[in-house]
């Protein structure tokens, strides 16, 4: 369990709305959390940040100014905000507004009206993403492995590099889609593959039955990350041999029993 605790968390919450800011700053109170603070656009967001970068933003989908999703896609577009934990509570449920966000990586999505068990669990998660347990292998140390990440996307590859990191693993190699990953597993040896499904070239699900197939690392645990709902297309990502597939958004949580499950 992470020692930092709910009530040294330190929130911006973004919320126009001030009978819904008051509903959620009521419902932080209630769990303990002491150090937040308001503001109603996504400039006025961005500004307290780079003044007091928080550890957490809870931002509504429609501000004044801005989405929610395009307010996570200019933090993760800085350096400074780029590792602050996101998330978000709104209604909306349209694939144009979500999918972008679980690309960024937030920790959770929230409906409206939520509960406070729903609140308390997301806080519980940005807390182990923040100061996660270190992954318990037993027989060898996490700073022994070797993982390739696999994904178009640079915030996603960080993103679960950061969370991998933060479990205690050091030895990373990186590769924008299945194609470039199938030439650096021809050369290199890796203890555990984690791949995004949807990329150009080559996809995930392409990916993991080349490497059960023809590959010289036949054995090797591949974790599928995906935002994709179609039952048929998991069943093919089930089929090519993945070890596990996560939902977007990943906790780092599932990443480390799942990591535990497979290697200790």
């Amino acid at each position: 369990m992470s020692i930092l605790s709910i009530e040294q968390l330190d929130v911006l919450l973004v919320e126009p709305s001030s009978t819904q800011r008051h509903i959620i700053e009521d419902y932080l109170g209630q769990l303990g959390a002491g150090r937040f603070h308001a503001v109603e656009t996504g400039e006025q967001a961005l500004e307290s940040m780079h003044s007091h970068p928080p550890e957490l933003v809870i931002s509504a989908m429609h501000l004044p100014d801005m989405t929610g999703t395009e307010l996570v896609q200019k933090m993760r577009g800085e350096d400074r905000l780029l590792d602050i934990a996101f998330m978000l509570i709104s209604s909306e449920t349209g694939i144009r507004y979500l999918e972008p966000l679980r690309q960024a990586g937030v920790i959770a999505i929230l409906p409206k009206p939520f509960s406070l068990d729903q609140l308390r669990t997301s806080l519980l998660a940005t807390l182990d993403y923040l100061e996660p347990e270190p992954l318990d292998l037993e027989k060898f140390s996490p700073d022994e492995l070797k993982v390739l990440i696999v994904d178009d996307s640079f915030t996603s590859r960080r993103i679960v590099r950061q969370m991998l990191e933060r479990l205690g693993i050091e030895q990373f190699s990186e590769a924008e889609n299945g194609k470039q990953a199938m030439q650096m597993i021809d050369q290199e040896f890796f203890d555990l593959i984690v791949t995004d499904y949807n990329m150009p070239e080559m996809d995930g699900e392409e990916l993991s039955q080349f490497i059960r197939t023809r590959s010289s690392q036949q054995s090797v645990p591949v974790l599928m990350v995906t935002s994709e709902t179609d039952q048929s297309r998991l069943a093919g990502m089930e089929q090519s041999g993945v070890s596990a597939v996560f939902d977007k958004p990943i906790t780092v949580e599932t990443l480390r029993d799942t990591i535990q499950r497979l290697l200790a």
